[in-house]
This record gives structure tokens, sequence and C-alpha cells, in this order.
């Protein structure tokens, strides 16, 4: 469907004593502009207690935890895949207290946790949703857990992303699945969404891993780590496994964790639209085989559908531009869709201008979404003038928003990433080993340009010569000092994750001194929109008066974030979309 087209309409059934005896649904009221229309009605599919919509980490969580409940469920996926963006993703998970990072010795407490979040997203996000978060988010991990194959591993050392906030920590919260042997999904391994980024073969890799690999060519634990990948791949291989890491593991243990639940999951089904019965959501209209169908149900329809990043009406409607839907790397089926079905039985909606963004190399056929490559020492960030502009090893949900913020006055859009052949000569880029050519078609495209000086470089890119000069210049003596006087670089415990901890003193600078100079195009991507439907503390959809709608529920990236305007850790997007979830069947149960 479209979700812009003014033909797709809120959907009302019949009070019971307008259906014939025996009917399941006799028809269709259609509300169109205070007019009444008629339509046939769309055949039943089936009734259930509840009804999840969207295959991603908040509706598989949403779902496993309403089975368990013992409530029928089923979900239905718009995708010929399971998994969403969660399956293409590195799949942090920020839960503070959970027992994972409790047993591991993390020395969280719920009053760190509190004032840590509090700070963090300020007051727009009421105390009792973010509340909801701290106090859910454990016991659904180790629901989870006793629930699903799933197993998950501290991320050590990735620092929360403002660690120096009252409760912030240094060494992070962030935990990530563990290796699962994608044999336990039987045939339906071969419907998980694939990566964003492939894992080398015959390695095994986590999240936690790729800090590393990044210094393999100059790092001795970083070399120490490959070779461990290898032998993990190896092992796996001779046991006979399909091994699974990051978001692979996450999606594809929840969808095991369905299978032993005997939860339906209906891939190719899009959702049409929601179906209420005076003011009750009571289902939901779904295409299924082609056809459009009703699914019923009795104690409410969860909403996991993901943002709405690939619907470009949308995005121009609410985001600042320039935007579009080629910078994203969100799952393409994410527009919107449920997110307009709420609205439509009345939902409002919060945080439509933002989303998870971070700096992208618009590299043909996909972005590239940057994190050690802009973080690693003898690189810097400019914008149209030749100027820097931003601590480029800041958050990146940061830098993406200073981008934006500056661009009217003083243009960012896009920026560059300048480096060095030295930075080439050490680091890995994207999945291009140290020293390695870079891909031609970069080139090609514009997304990447080489010059043996600056000033040749600066003209190839269109900013003034003179000014990236001096830019660099002044950035390289700076990086000799060790100290970012202009934008701070290194002051926060979480700049320096994504850097070589061999260049002294600072591990975040490092000077450009050896040609030939690379310029890579920098543009706002993001990992998907985090505006949606306004929830309350059930995760229960609200009105703009602030009431309820009944018998109907959002978590994830379909609901406006309780991370409001900011981003707290890595995994702030799958953190809270599976705890809201867990919430909202819960609520859906009768237990909240």
């Amino acid at each position: 469907m479209n979700p812009e087209s003014d033909s797709v309409r809120h959907t009302q059934l019949p009070s019971r004593r307008g259906v014939l005896a025996g009917a399941a649904v006799a028809g269709v009221a259609v509300g169109v502009g205070g007019k009444a229309a008629h339509a046939a009605a769309p055949p039943l599919l089936g009734t259930y207690d509840v009804v999840v919509i969207g295959a991603g980490a908040a509706g598989m969580t949403a779902a496993l935890t309403a089975a368990k409940q013992g409530l029928t469920c089923v979900v239905v996926e718009k995708a010929a895949t399971f998994g969403g963006s969660a399956a293409r993703s590195g799949a942090g998970i920020w839960i503070p207290n959970n027992s994972v990072i409790l047993a591991a010795g993390v020395p969280d407490t719920p009053a760190k946790a509190a004032a840590y979040l509090a700070a963090v997203v300020g007051p727009e996000i009421p105390a009792a949703r973010q509340q909801a978060f701290l106090a859910h988010g454990p016991a659904m991990l180790s629901f989870v857990m006793a629930n699903s194959p799933l197993r998950f591993r501290w991320m050590e050392g990735y620092s929360d992303y403002y660690p120096e906030l009252p409760g912030g920590l240094p060494n992070g919260r962030s935990i990530e699945p563990d290796q699962l042997d994608g044999n336990v999904l039987g045939a339906e391994l071969a419907r998980l969404n694939p990566p964003y980024l492939a894992v080398p073969s015959g390695m095994v890799v986590f999240s936690a891993d790729y800090k590393w690999l990044a210094l393999s060519a100059v790092s001795a634990k970083g070399a120490a780590v490959a070779v461990e990948c290898l032998a993990r791949g190896t092992r796996a291989a001779l046991r006979g496994e399909t091994p699974l890491t990051m978001g692979q593991a996450l999606a594809g243990g929840l969808r095991a964790g369905l299978a032993s639940a005997g939860v339906p999951v209906w891939l190719n089904t899009p959702l049409t639209d929601l179906y209420s019965e005076a003011g009750t959501v009571t289902g939901a209209v779904v295409t299924r085989n082609g056809t459009p169908g009703l699914l019923r149900a009795r104690r409410g329809v969860i909403v996991g559908s993901g943002g709405f990043e690939h619907n470009a009406a949308m995005r121009d409607q609410y985001q600042q531009q320039p935007i579009g839907t080629e910078w994203t790397v969100g799952a393409k089926e994410n527009t919107g869709d449920g997110i307009r079905a709420g609205e439509r039985v009345g939902g409002s909606l919060a945080l439509m201008d933002d989303a998870w963004w971070g700096p992208a190399i618009p590299l043909p056929g996909e972005p590239y979404f940057c994190l050690a490559e802009r973080t690693l020492p003898g690189g810097l960030l400019v914008n149209a003038a030749g100027s820097r502009f931003v601590n480029e090893a800041g958050p990146y949900s940061d830098v993406v928003h200073t981008m934006y913020e500056r661009n009217p006055t003083d243009p960012d859009i896009p920026a560059w990433l300048i480096v060095d052949q030295n930075y080439r000569n050490r680091y890995l880029f994207k999945d291009v080993a140290p020293t390695f050519v870079l891909p031609a078609d970069w080139y090609n495209s514009g997304a990447a340009y080489k010059a043996w000086t600056v000033d040749a470089l600066a003209t190839a890119i269109g900013v003034p010569a003179a000014a990236l000069r001096t830019t660099v210049s002044r950035f390289n003596s700076l990086a000799l000092n060790g100290d970012d006087t202009d934008f701070g670089r290194g002051d926060s415990a979480y700049d320096h994750y994504y850097t070589d901890p061999a260049v002294l003193p600072n591990s975040c600078l490092a000077p450009l001194w050896l040609p030939p100079y690379y310029a890579f195009r920098i543009v706002p991507g993001d990992l998907g929109t985090k505006g949606g439907l306004r929830t309350d503390a059930r995760a229960r959809v609200l009105r703009a008066d602030g009431t309820v709608i009944p018998g109907l529920y959002a978590a994830g990236n379909a609901s406006a974030a309780v991370m409001g305007h900011s981003y707290a850790g890595a995994g702030s997007t799958i953190g809270p979309a599976m705890t809201f979830g867990y919430v909202a069947a819960l609520a859906a149960a009768g237990v909240l």
C-alpha cells in the first residue's frame, strides 16, 4: 500500500447486532469525511488473542512473551524474510542492570542507570516511560534467555556514549548475542534477512571484534583477534554448525523461540489497516497470498513494523532537508505502514523529525555507515568551506545532528572525511584491507577522491584549497600535541573506543603527512527513523489528548523512541525495542 494515499482510510467494523447470524464479518463502514461508504469485508483469516505486526526484534519479543503468557498469537511480516533491521545490525543491546553485565562485574545500579538515562534524554520523555524501560529491561532479557537459545556477551570497553554524565559507565553497559548455531532454525534459516555487512568467509566475528579487526595490521591484539575469529569459524565448521552472530544471531534466536512456542510467522503478509469497534482496536487487515484478509485480536494488536526510513514522502514531510531514502541502512520494507495505520485510528506521533543518525558514505548500491573510519587517528571531517566543524569521534548521532544544525548557514552536507596514505596503510576501511586499492566504482560514483596534494584534493571535491590546507595544518599541530582544543576530540572515554592505542599521546589524533590524500563524501545516514506512535509506560498507543487507544500497542521504531533526541549507548535502538515489545505483550495479557 501507499501510506500517503488518500484512498487508504481507517476502517471500522459494524456493531454485532448488524452482523447476520453465523457470519464472521458482514460489512465494513469506511469513514470518509463524515460520510459513510460500504464495501465488502475481507475474509476472516483467523482469530487470536494477540496479532503482532512485524517480525523484527520488537515484534518477535512481543510474540514470544504473549505465547508464554498463554495467549494465542500470530506474527505477520511484510517482507519475504524475518528479522527486519535487527537482523541486518550489529545487534548491540543497551539495557542497564541486566544479568549478563552484572555477572561480568559491571558496577551498575538502578540509581546510576536512572540518573544517566534522565541526563541523556531530558524531560521530554516522561519519567514513567524511562522507568518502565529500566524496570522491565532486565526481566525481558532474562525471559528471552529462558525461552530461546539466545545467550549474550558483554561488549567490554564499549563506553556509554556520554560516560561523563551522572551514572555513565566508561566501560559500558552494552551486550550482544553470543554465537548461535543457525541449524536450530531448520528450513527457516533460508528466510533470515541477510546482514548489512557479511562476515568474512570462514570467520565468526562479534561486534566487539571489529574494533580490533580494523587494527589487525598494526596491533598485536588486533592480529590475535583476527586469528581467534578464524579459529571460531574452523571449530564451528568441524562441528557441522552454521554459526550466526550479531543481528543474525538475535533474529535467529528469537525466531527459534517462536518456533518452539508454536507461534506462526506469516511472511509476505503486509499490514493494510487496523480495525476497531467502539474505539477499541480489534484486529488488522493484511494482504495474504495477494488477497486482503482480516485477523481478529481479542486482546490487542502490537505494532512492531519498523520506521519510515524508506518512505520518501514521509521523510520529506517530517524531516529536515536534504534527506532521502538512499542514505539509510534500515530494512527496505520499512515504509511507515504501521505508523500510518496507527495514526488513522487516532494515534498521535512524536519525534518524527529524528532518526538513529550516523555519518555515511554513499557508496554505489548501498550506503556505508561509518563507525571506526571517522574516529581512527589520521582523519578529519571538513565542510564545504574546508573547515572542521565537529568532534569526529563523538557519538554518531551527534555528528549528524550537528550537520543538520549548521548546514543552513555553514554548509556541511555533504561533508568530507580527509585521510592520508599513512592512515590507509594502517587501518581497515569498510572491508578494504590496509594498503589495498579502493574499488574503482567508489571513485566513479563520486563517493571517494584521491590526489597527491592537499590543494589538488580540495579542487577535486570543490572546497577552497587555501582553507583546506590551513585546516589540515591546524589539525596536524593539535594532533602532535595530543590535545584537540578546537573540538575536544579525545576528551570523552567514548571517543577512544574505535581508535589506535599505539598512537600517543591521544589515540584519537594523528597528523596527515603522507601523500596521496583521500576524501570520502559524508552524508547524514541512519540505522532507521526513531519517530512514530506515541506510547505510554505500558506501550499503549496514545491519542493527541493523552488518552489510550484500547487494544493498540507499539514498540520499536514504529513508536517514538524512549531515547528522545539522544542515544545512551550502543544498542539504544534494540534494547528498548525488545523491552517495550515485552511490556506490550504483558499489558495485553493483563499482567501490567
